[in-house]
């Protein structure tokens, strides 16, 4: 009988960073410049004038102090507001491809693996460079494994929807050694212009390595169980596809970036998500206190306190639930998986933890783990 487990982790940090004051200044310089330019329409009533932000009202809405960027500069330019990542040939490697080759290596180097090791590669993530052929089969072939690759896209959730894919791949016996991958770009979906949102993504990529127990190193974590739940909602949205070359006239409107309505999500998936943990912990029998740490999905300071509060009974602490949301920003799919990474090492075998991811969908997934010495 296969047991799987994660075996280990990877991650690729891009080198440039934005904080909110840099943030902040390039964004009420486009606001000046908007209201000059548009006075009369201002003045007339048919246009509303835009208002500045302040790190004041970032931080207060999220948590978020700074966040990782491939292409920072452009970011900051008024005129601009985009990151510029220049289009390759189709024989080079691809930019999305590229980070999560570097995540993957990175996980492979600290469980001792070569990648001709490796049956599998799921690229797990909440936005694809394109269609096809797959991101996975191309970072497969980057990496020299055999065996098969595909992508699937479950927003923020991806990554633990991978996980159970992984898992379930090795329990029936169809791969041994799986890299489930998280290449996030999310500053290419972001709208910069948009005051409501233009704080909360950054880039970044990583890789779980999820294998059979027999073959996983010591101080792996072994996999008790998982659960998954999808609620369809449209108030996390993001309408980018390749049909929008067939309607012109709207192709370029802003619900083709990402969209949300903050107030209905946080209200909405705070218990969604504490109720699906709560029934994991249940079916597997292990009580809350008995959790020693928990890797919540890094979208928002608040709504993990929420959920963090209402699985424990009560303000979980740092140590019970650690955040890289302040200097990674929303990181989508990855941002669990740079929590689980960054804060797992100084835990103990038979230690309990949890992995929770929760966004667009809606959907949520629960990775149950015990470390194992």
């Amino acid at each position: 009988m296969f047991e799987p487990v994660i075996s280990a982790t990877g991650l690729f940090t891009p080198k440039e960073s934005i904080s909110n004051d840099e943030l902040v200044e390039s964004f009420n310089r486009y606001v000046d410049q908007f209201n000059h330019d548009n006075a009369g329409a201002i003045e007339a009533g048919s246009t509303e004038p835009l208002q500045h932000s302040s790190v004041e009202f970032i931080e207060k809405a999220s948590g978020i102090k700074s966040r990782f960027v491939l292409s920072k500069a452009p970011i900051l330019d008024p005129e601009i507001m985009c990151p510029r990542l220049p289009e390759r040939l189709n024989s080079e490697i691809s930019v999305l491809a590229e980070i999560g080759v570097a995540a993957a290596r990175d996980a492979l180097a600290r469980a001792g693996r070569k990648p001709e090791d490796v049956d599998a590669v799921l690229c797990a993530c909440s936005n694809l460079q394109r269609a096809y052929p797959a991101i996975a089969v191309e970072i497969q072939d980057a990496l020299g494994i055999q065996g098969f690759g595909f992508d699937m896209n479950v927003a923020c959730s991806s990554a633990t929807f991978g996980i159970q894919t992984a898992a379930d791949f090795i329990r029936a016996g169809h791969a041994r050694s799986v890299l489930v991958i998280n290449p996030e770009i999310c500053s290419g979906h972001l709208n910069w212009r948009d005051r409501d949102s233009h704080f909360i993504f950054g880039d970044v990529a990583t890789a779980i390595l999820v294998e059979d127990k027999s073959l996983a190193p010591a101080g792996h974590w072994e996999i008790l169980g998982t659960r998954l739940k999808t609620q369809f909602s449209n108030n996390i949205r993001n309408n980018f596809g390749f049909l929008n070359r067939t309607a012109p006239e709207t192709r370029d409107d802003r619900d083709k970036l990402f969209m949300q309505e903050g107030r209905k999500v946080f209200k909405e998936v705070v218990p969604m998500v504490a109720e699906l943990i709560l029934a994991q912990l249940e079916e597997l029998a292990i009580a809350p206190a008995s959790l020693r740490r928990m890797w919540l999905h890094q979208a928002n300071a608040g709504m993990n306190r929420l959920i963090a509060a209402r699985v424990l009974g009560h303000e979980a602490s740092p140590d019970e639930s650690p955040t890289v949301l302040d200097t990674y920003g929303n990181t989508s799919s990855a941002g669990s998986i740079i929590a689980f990474h960054l804060n797992s090492e100084d835990l103990n075998s038979g230690d309990l933890g949890l992995i929770c991811s929760f966004g667009a969908g809606y959907s949520a997934g629960t990775v149950m783990l015990r470390k194992s010495g």
